[in-house]
């Protein structure tokens, strides 16, 4: 650090860079009085700085700096984030006691029929019986429901504020600017960094938990797709319904969403997906579910488990995957059909 050292002694920062540094032992290049060459000169990093200059703040200064600023900000943010999420835990414990409590016998009948009604789709509907009937064979029922069950109510919070939320994007530019990037964090963000403020916000046993990082990860693609589906809406048809006079929440609710409920379904497709896949990663804070079996099987070494539980996962991501691709298809040959 010896090139870093003479910019420090040539701008008269020696005596301030030293004042509080410890002695210590010098290394058998300084005593030699060796110099590095030129093509071995480090990047001038936060900790390669600070062996030139003691006063400049490490790599691990900056990170402990954060932790202590999130952590005195911590009852605040719980004071002011429990009571706004202490409803998703109550609808997350109810909707796991709905699908866990009520007996297969009414539930999978109940399951298939819906699907059906989405789907109109006679093999959609054999589909899920097949799929439920897997899971019943093999004990996994139980474990699929909790999946499901907490994939539905994050679906649904999550289009309950993406839908809106697009629309609002799709009205406003600078809403859009503003917005985007957040979107964009969200999207790359790996799925483990979620869960790493909110352990440090809520108890590990609270549903909350997982479900605020469900919706964090998965509301994404039905905000983006919304607001591209609004915006790709044909002006000639917004033209014709301001000649006809319809004021602005007309034209949205009878005109653009209509229009744009091809694209909006897709997103929510994408959602039910994304959903499925932050589930798994959630079952590391309690999150139950067919995640615990796929944990279990890793934690200890059970191939077993681990398999046929990662299969179970495939075979629901499928399950959701038709049947709301089907709803889908349904919405673009209506729309077709009217055109």
């Amino acid at each position: 650090m010896a090139g870093y050292a003479a910019v420090f002694d040539a701008i008269g920062l020696r005596d301030w860079c030293d004042e509080d540094k410890k002695p210590s032992l010098l290394s058998l290049s300084k005593l030699k009085g060796e110099q590095p060459e030129w093509y071995d000169v480090k990047f001038p990093s936060l900790d390669n700085l600070h062996e030139a200059c003691a006063k400049v703040p490490q790599t691990r200064d900056m990170t402990a700096g954060l932790e202590e600023g999130f952590l005195a900000i911590r009852p605040a943010l719980r004071f002011v984030l429990d009571p706004l999420t202490q409803p998703l835990s109550w609808a997350l414990d109810a909707a796991l006691y709905a699908f866990t409590a009520s007996p297969w016998w009414f539930l999978v009948p109940l399951l298939v029929g819906l699907c059906f009604l989405v789907s109109k789709s006679i093999k959609i509907a054999g589909l899920v019986a097949g799929f439920l009937a897997f899971f019943l064979f093999t004990d996994h029922y139980t474990y699929a429901m909790e999946t499901l069950a907490i994939i539905f109510v994050c679906t649904v919070i999550c289009v309950l504020l993406g839908v809106p939320l697009g629309i609002y994007m799709s009205k406003s530019d600078r809403a859009q600017r503003a917005i985007t990037p957040i979107l964009d964090m969200l999207q790359t963000l790996p799925t483990f960094v979620y869960l790493i403020p909110l352990i440090f916000l809520f108890k590990i046993t609270e549903p909350k938990l997982y479900g605020l990082a469900i919706i964090m990860y998965a509301i994404v693609p039905v905000v983006r797709l919304t607001n591209l589906g609004i915006r790709l809406v044909d002006q000639s048809v917004i033209e014709a319904a301001n000649a006809y006079g319809l004021t602005s929440r007309q034209k949205l609710v009878g005109v653009e969403i209509p229009l744009a409920l091809p694209n909006i379904m897709a997103g929510v497709n994408q959602t039910i997906m994304m959903s499925l896949a932050m589930v798994v990663i959630a079952s590391l804070v309690s999150a139950p579910g067919l995640g615990t079996l796929v944990l279990d099987g890793i934690n200890n070494l059970r191939l077993g488990v681990g398999f046929v539980a990662g299969f179970a996962i495939v075979l629901l991501a499928i399950l959701l995957d038709r049947v709301s691709k089907s709803a889908l298809d349904r919405i673009n040959a209506a729309q077709a059909q009217n055109s």
